[in-house]
C-alpha cells in the first residue's frame, strides 16, 4: 500500500505553523531538498500519528519536500531488505535490537552515532535505549515508543491472602505456595501461541544471568546445552513443579487465559501492557489490578526489562541525511514523544524520559520503570532477539518443557542443533 503525502503533509504543516506563530525563518541553514520516509504504520491510529508528526517537522522546514511511502506493517517486513539495497529512502521506521542486525551487517543502515554521543540530548533522555540501539559499538537508529513487559496480579486476592509484592524469587516462590494453598493458581498463560511462554524464559534468563549473557544467546554465542542455561530452566522448574500455572495452556491463546485473572482463579499474569485494556473491558477495576515488575534472581544481576521498541533509522543510501538526522532529533524530542504516545495517538509509552504521559496508572508505572529502574539494559523480545528459525524451535521447546518437564535434556540437545545450524 502506497501513499504519498506532500498533500496532507502541507496542509497539516500549514496549519501548525498559523496555530503557532513559529515558522523556520531564524534558521541560518533552511533545509532544503528531498525527503524521503518508508512507514510501516499502517494501521489507522499509527498512520495518523506519524503524519501528523511529519507535518510538525515540514512546519519547522517550509522548503523541505517531504515524500512520505506507507507499507502494510507485514509487507513492509519482506521489502525492506529489497528497497534499502534497490531504491533507498532517507528515513525508515524498523525494530531495535537483533531485528535490525542483518541490515546493521549488510552495511545498509547509517551509523548514528553522532546523535547518541556524549552530552547530547538523546544520549541524555533515550538512555535506556542505547543498549537496544547499538551494534559493535556504534548506535544505528532512534527510539519513538515502547510499551513495559511485566507481572499484573489482582492486589485486591494478594492483600486477602496478605502477600507484598516480592522483592527476589524466592519470595516470588512463597507467594505462589500461598497462592496455591488458597486454592488457586500463581500465574494464567495461554502457550497455544508459543510466544507467550517465551516471555518467561526472556525474564527468567535475563534475571539469572543478566542482559548481556542474553543477548549472546540472541546471537548464538552461548550452546543452548551451557550449564547456565541449564540453570535458568532449573529456576522456571521451580514455578512448573509447584503447579503454578493453569491447567491445559498449551490449548489456549493468550485472550483465553484471561479469564482466570478475572475470575480469580489465578493471582497474576507475566504479560506485556497490552493485556490492561482487554482485562478492564472483562470488568477488572484499576484497584482490583496492579503490577510488579519481575523481581530479582541472582544478587547483583542487574535488571533488564523486556520493552518492544519501535524505530527510525537513515538508510545507508539516504540521499539527504542533514535532513534525516533533523527528522531523527525531532521524532526523539521530548515534545514529540509526549504527542504521539498519548491515550489519543498511539498510546504507548515514550522513551524520552523527559516526555509526559497520558494520567494513566499502568503508564505512568511502566514509564517510570523503564526510565528509571532498567539498569541491566531493554531487550526486544524472545522472537524479536532472536533469529527466527531459532525462535520457532525454541519457544516450541519451551511449551514442550512446561507440560513435560522431564523432557528438558531432549529438548535443550534439539535446540542446540537447531542452533549450529542457524547461525
Amino acid at each position: 500500500m502506497r501513499s504519498m503525502l506532500k498533500t496532507s503533509v502541507a496542509a497539516l504543516a500549514t496549519a501548525a505553523v498559523m496555530a503557532t506563530g513559529a515558522f523556520a525563518a531564524g534558521h541560518a541553514e533552511p533545509l532544503t531538498g528531498d525527503l524521503r520516509i518508508n512507514l510501516d504504520t499502517s494501521n489507522p491510529a499509527p498512520r495518523a500519528t506519524m503524519e501528523a508528526m511529519i507535518a510538525r517537522f515540514q512546519a519547522k522546514h517550509p522548503d523541505l519536500n517531504i515524500t512520505t511511502t506507507v507499507i502494510d506493517r507485514e509487507a513492509y517486513k519482506t521489502q525492506i531488505r529489497n528497497f534499502l539495497s534497490a531504491d533507498a529512502p532517507d528515513v525508515l521506521t524498523w525494530y531495535a535490537a537483533n531485528r535490525m542486525r542483518p541490515y546493521v551487517e549488510a552495511g545498509l543502515l547509517e551509523d548514528v552515532s553522532d546523535m547518541w554521543a556524549e552530552g547530547t540530548d538523546i544520549a541524555q533522555e533515550l538512555a535506556s535505549t542505547k543498549g537496544a540501539m547499538t551494534i559493535d559499538g556504534k548506535q544505528w537508529g532512534v527510539p519513538y515508543t515502547y510499551y513495559q513487559w511485566g507481572i499484573y496480579y489482582r492486589k485486591d486476592i494478594y492483600e486477602e491472602l496478605g502477600l507484598k509484592e516480592p522483592a527476589n524469587f524466592d519470595e516470588m516462590v512463597a507467594n505462589c505456595e500461598a497462592m496455591i494453598a488458597s486454592g488457586r493458581k500463581c500465574y494464567t498463560i495461554g502457550t497455544k501461541w508459543l510466544w507467550t511462554a517465551s516471555g518467561w524464559f526472556d525474564y527468567l534468563n535475563m534475571r539469572t544471568h543478566g542482559f548481556d549473557f542474553h543477548m549472546q544467546m540472541a546471537r548464538g554465542e552461548i550452546a543452548w546445552t551451557d550449564d547456565r542455561v541449564r540453570q535458568t530452566f532449573a529456576n522456571w522448574r521451580r514455578l512448573v513443579d509447584l503447579g503454578a500455572f493453569v491447567d491445559d495452556h498449551q490449548n489456549k491463546d493468550w485472550q483465553q487465559s484471561l479469564p482466570f485473572l478475572v475470575d480469580g482463579s489465578a493471582g497474576a499474569i507475566l504479560k506485556g501492557n497490552f493485556a490492561v485494556a482487554p482485562l478492564r473491558e472483562a470488568g477488572l477495576t484499576d484497584d482490583q489490578l496492579d503490577f510488579h515488575q519481575f523481581p530479582s534472581i541472582t544478587e547483583g544481576v542487574a535488571l533488564a526489562e523486556d520493552a518492544p521498541t519501535d524505530t527510525f533509522h537513515i538508510a545507508a543510501g539516504a540521499q539527504n541525511k542533514k535532513a534525516a538526522r533533523a527528522f531523527l532529533a525531532h521524532m526523539a524530542s521530548a515534545e514529540e514523544q509526549s504527542i504521539i504516545n498519548n491515550g489519543e495517538n498511539l498510546g504507548q509509552l515514550p522513551v524520552n524520559a523527559n516526555a509526559s504521559i497520558d494520567d494513566d496508572k499502568f503508564l505512568k508505572e511502566g514509564f517510570a520503570m523503564l526510565s528509571s529502574n532498567s539498569p541491566g539494559g531493554v531487550a526486544q523480545f524472545f522472537d524479536r532477539d532472536f533469529p527466527a528459525e531459532m525462535a520457532k524451535a525454541a519457544m516450541e521447546g519451551m511449551q514442550e518443557f512446561m507440560v513435560f518437564p522431564d523432557n528438558l535434556d531432549d529438548i535443550l540437545e534439539r535446540l542446540e542443533s537447531v542452533r549450529q545450524d542457524t547461525y
